[in-house]
């Protein structure tokens, strides 16, 4: 399997690890090896409720015995595409309450920057240095390292960038701006968390100049902060929000949500201002509800800040310069990057599933199941604290 992996699946790297997979249950992957794998990444903040969640599971095969596909997005009315989208407005605060299902976060970041655009009837985009927001041309063109953008220009005109958690750039946002985007806590960067009361003077600047506040939730949404979505920490509700990952369990799915007023923008003039033919899909759909029911129900977003204190408590030692983040979405730094690639590899070795930041490789990932227990935490940190006393 693995040879025929590196000679027919395109690949994103010249050193993919190729690891076989057998099956994945709870916070476990099992190799073809016939070992086990604890995982602290969770198929990178996707799987909220771990591998294989028995409730996820019944309702993707409760769901494919009645139907898969039947229309392209927003013609039919589906049961399971209908009380996901009703769940998430009454999760959230006013004035959400309408949802676009699509197929990816990336799809989500270019279904919202088009709808600001389309409200507003303004052109320019403002977005963050350092930001992530996917790898789709328009959510390429609004992250924010030149590194991962330059070899596909041209991108999006009228995009321009701003210095988080810089209040004086936020007079760069201006009348002409449609809408502002970004990262709740930034995620390729280091998981970086805005400072006190950073968001809620965003969200006034944009206000006053008549801006929409987009908030790239795909990462830190579904509980992963310890609440359903982190905006909710910092007192404010964007105009329009952006999820994905987590929000599936385990299946691809991404969503945008605002207003029923500025939704109701892409529906005419043009009509179809944003068509997707496997957007909403019943299985994934399904999937998506009874994931978001389970974080809502089980009491695991009230676990997560003694998860997240108890990562800290272990991850004491001389060769951790600091520790970033919010929740189970944490950043572990080791100084390098090569430092740190050589640890992932070595806890792989040795039974632990962990990864690195997509801009800044010298901070160790580490993004488990909110189900996670807490003896999995200490035996994986643990691993962790042993490569580093041998290196």
């Amino acid at each position: 399997m693995q040879k025929d992996f590196f000679i027919y699946q395109a690949q994103t790297t010249k050193f993919a690890a190729g690891f076989e997979v057998e099956k994945a249950e709870g916070s476990y992957i099992f190799g073809t090896d016939g070992r086990k794998y604890l995982d602290f990444v969770a198929g990178v903040s996707a799987n909220t409720l771990g591998h294989s969640h028995p409730k996820v599971v019944q309702a993707i095969k409760e769901q494919a015995d009645r139907y898969l596909h039947v229309m392209v997005y927003g013609e039919y009315a589906q049961e399971k595409p209908v009380a996901l989208c009703r769940l998430l407005a009454e999760a959230t605060p006013p004035p959400l309450e309408v949802t676009y299902l699509v197929n990816s976060g990336a799809e989500a970041i270019d279904g919202s920057l088009k709808l600001a655009k389309r409200y507003t009837g303004r052109e320019e985009i403002v977005s963050f240095k350092n930001s992530y927001h996917g790898n789709t041309h328009g959510a390429l063109s609004v992250s924010g390292n030149e590194t991962h953008k330059r070899e596909f220009r041209p991108l999006l005109p009228m995009v321009n960038f701003i210095e988080f958690n810089n209040e004086n750039d936020l007079d760069k946002i201006t009348d002409k701006t449609a809408g502002v985007i970004m990262e709740t806590i930034q995620g390729a960067a280091g998981f970086l968390v805005p400072d006190d009361g950073y968001v809620k003077k965003l969200k006034k600047r944009c206000e006053d100049m008549g801006a929409l506040l987009i908030l790239d939730e795909i990462q830190p949404g579904f509980g992963r902060t310890g609440k359903l979505f982190s905006f909710e920490h910092f007192e404010i509700v964007p105009d329009i929000l952006v999820m994905g990952k987590g929000m599936g369990g385990g299946v691809p799915v991404g969503a945008f949500m605002s207003s029923k007023k500025i939704m109701e923008a892409l529906s005419h003039s043009p009509k179809l201002g944003h068509i997707t033919t496997f957007g909403g899909n019943p299985l994934i759909a399904a999937a998506s509800h009874a994931t978001l029911k389970e974080v809502l129900e089980s009491g695991l977003m009230d676990q997560v800040e003694e998860k997240e204190n108890l990562f800290r408590e272990l991850l004491v030692h001389p060769k951790i310069r600091n520790i970033n983040g919010k929740g189970l979405m944490l950043a572990v730094n080791l100084g390098s990057p090569e430092y740190t690639l050589d640890v992932a590899g070595q806890c792989m070795e040795k039974g632990l599933v962990v990864f690195w930041q997509l801009y800044r490789n010298e901070y160790l990932r580490i993004s488990p199941p909110l189900t996670i227990s807490k003896y999995e935490i200490r035996q994986g940190c643990q691993i962790i604290l042993d490569v580093l006393n041998k290196n």
